[in-house]
């Protein structure tokens, strides 16, 4: 079950509130990304897509945290009868199905930990998860960026980016380019302006 468009809106301006920063436009820039890229997919909801992509960092209203806005949000949607929002609040970061490549600290306890490991490794991914990855690893706050780009800020600010995880994302770019019949970058460029930077 998801909220309406409306009602993901207005928990977004929530978590916002709560917790004010570049996250917000982050999702907002996410959502976008995802509608334009469903939409140009015959069997994708952009709708759905829209909706999944403003909920996707719903945790981080609770705060500044790292593997914690995984926790938080998968719970907070549970919490609310959200069951598809809270699984995407815990496939985002895990285009490599294994949370041992989350890029972050692990700022939960060890039963939170397994809960979550528990939970990811049942899950089996579908194009919506898939989606939802993608477009996290190229939307900034400020708009869309090459997905290079996006990969190498986040090796900068957390010292890391696993090669697998990297590799994961571009193949996850062809995928949906193959699936739209173009480029994604075009796809998005539509309403999107590419920031190289």
């Amino acid at each position: 079950m998801l909220p309406d468009r409306d009602t993901a809106e207005g928990l977004l301006i929530d978590a916002g509130q709560c917790n004010p920063g570049a996250w917000v436009d982050h999702s907002r820039i996410t959502a976008l990304c995802a509608e334009q890229i469903a939409g140009a997919c015959s069997n994708m909801d952009s709708e759905k897509a829209y909706i999944l992509g403003l909920l996707h960092d719903i945790g981080r209203k609770f705060g500044v945290k790292h593997m914690g806005h995984i926790y938080d949000g998968y719970h907070y949607m549970l919490e609310l009868g959200y069951d598809e929002a809270a699984r995407i609040c815990l496939t985002h970061s895990f285009s490599v199905q294994n949370i041992k490549d989350y890029i972050g600290n692990f700022d939960i306890t060890e039963d939170e930990v397994l809960e979550l490991t528990e939970a990811l490794a049942a899950v089996e991914y579908d194009d919506y998860d898939r989606l939802i990855q993608l477009c996290d690893s190229m939307a900034g706050a400020e708009g869309v960026m090459t997905m290079e780009a996006r990969m190498s800020d986040v090796a900068r600010r957390y010292g890391k980016y696993p090669q697998e995880k990297w590799d994961k994302n571009m193949s996850l770019k062809k995928y949906f380019s193959e699936k739209a019949g173009r480029d994604i970058y075009e796809i998005v460029n539509m309403r999107s302006q590419i920031n190289e930077n």
